[in-house]
């Protein structure tokens, strides 16, 4: 039995006010469904096997540029944001597993970091590595980048870093790593884009030749930040490249907060899909650029048109998919576990939104180019409150029915806050 950071009878308590108006709310979508041919309980049991990874820096007030600042009881090592990555879990049941930033998670012994994730029963998804910031004592800059930087001593370095996260990930039990870089220019004629590519390439598949057999890597592109002239890896376009460069353990990330505000991200989607090079997500919002808000928070019906080209990936029955899932938020002016209950649930309901498409229909009004039909079949399930499914799922599997007001209810944030020592606030960044 994990260890449970929030006591059960109070989990329980507070589902026993919300049971019977949850049961209603069910029978009533449940008798709704049926009318349009759909079990409920079939996307339910869906719905509790949908799981999202929680990134361990979320748990932890994020910033921006400007400034930052840190909340009541902030998590002080990787073991405070296991914690807190447990209390998450524990009142969804959606986020067993936890994707660790190195070396802000780096410790002494990793042993130590899967024997307190086990106890808490969290599970590690992919490693991220770090070379868009220096850390103390190393011996090369990436001021002016890192696996495509002119200077091969700081290209090397940047490499080894990204063995070191492979290393710990092995003992932890990770099978993923994903590469990110602030590689890019401010200025033009800064850089040259042929060279930089070219050296970020050799840089990568130095990497790749030390992956493990049974690892995948994702490489994740970003339109701009922190250069804002040039990016190395710009656009999923070169992303794909990429992935299509170093070979079939390599795929392309999808961080939902990282394109311009108009670009259809739902059909990059499909296109890495359907030419299976889609690794899998960063879930998060954005309204201007990379804002990195909480998933659904602007856009609920994209995030939902996503999940509806992943289903139907799955209704098509697509080889070797088995996309991976994580958040990726930075949490400014909210409780960081407060944010990510939220977005867990609202990842879960676009699936759950996506799972009741009338699939027939809509494949029948595409082929009659009824353009009309086909969009109001989409509508007609981002339409439908499938917060009943989304509430049972948790209560089947243990969790809270209202996962914040039982967070809330448990005194957890002022508890933590007892014990952990008050943040001064800083200069900008994330932890």
């Amino acid at each position: 039995m994990p260890e449970q950071r929030i006591r059960a009878d109070i989990i329980a308590a507070d589902n026993e006010k919300r049971v019977s108006a949850l049961k209603v709310g069910y029978e009533a979508l449940g008798a709704k469904l049926s009318g349009e041919g759909i079990d409920i309980d079939t996307i339910t049991e869906n719905v509790a096997e949908f799981f999202v990874a929680i990134p361990s820096w979320g748990v932890g007030t994020g910033g921006t540029r400007f400034a930052r600042f840190p909340g009541i009881g902030e998590p002080r090592n990787i073991f405070d944001k296991l914690d807190d990555c447990a209390v998450i879990h524990q009142l969804t049941q959606a986020t067993p597993r936890v994707s660790l930033h190195i070396p802000w998670d780096k410790v002494d012994d990793p042993r130590q970091l899967k024997a307190h994730a086990d106890a808490l029963g969290l599970s590690f998804d992919a490693m991220n590595s770090n070379t868009f910031s220096d850390a103390p004592g190393q011996e090369h800059s990436y001021k002016y980048g890192s696996l495509s930087h002119t200077n091969s001593g700081t290209r090397q370095q940047a490499i080894e870093h990204n063995i070191e996260c492979i290393e710990i990930g092995k003992i932890i039990g990770s099978k993923a790593l994903t590469v990110w870089i602030g590689d890019g220019s401010n200025f033009p004629g800064q850089t040259n884009f042929m060279r930089s590519f070219e050296r970020y390439l050799d840089s990568m598949k130095a990497i790749y030749k030390r992956l493990p057999s049974d690892w995948r890597i994702f490489t994740e592109h970003k339109m701009y930040e922190p250069a804002f002239y040039s990016t190395v890896v710009q656009d999923w376009g070169t992303n794909y490249l990429i992935a299509t460069e170093l070979g079939n353990k390599a795929y392309c990330l999808v961080d939902l907060g990282h394109h311009a505000p108009n670009v259809n991200i739902e059909m990059i989607v499909a296109r890495l899909v359907q030419f299976r090079k889609l690794g899998g997500f960063h879930f998060n919002d954005s309204k201007y650029g990379d804002d990195d808000l909480d998933s659904g928070s602007i856009d609920p019906y994209r995030l939902f048109l996503v999940f509806n080209e992943l289903v139907d990936a799955e209704y098509r029955k697509t080889r070797d998919f088995h996309p991976a899932h994580m958040i990726d938020q930075s949490h400014n002016v909210t409780d960081p576990i407060e944010s990510l209950i939220c977005s867990a649930n609202e990842i879960r309901r676009a699936y759950a939104q996506a799972l009741i498409v009338d699939r027939k229909a809509l494949e029948d009004y595409q082929e009659a180019n009824d353009a009309l039909m086909a969009s109001e079949t989409l509508k007609n399930a981002f339409r439908t409150d499938v917060e009943p499914i989304l509430a049972m799922a948790r209560l089947k599997s243990g969790g809270a029915i209202a996962p914040v007001a039982a967070f809330r209810a448990s005194g957890y944030r002022e508890s933590v806050g007892k014990e952990r020592p008050i943040v001064a606030s800083g200069g900008g960044g994330i932890v």
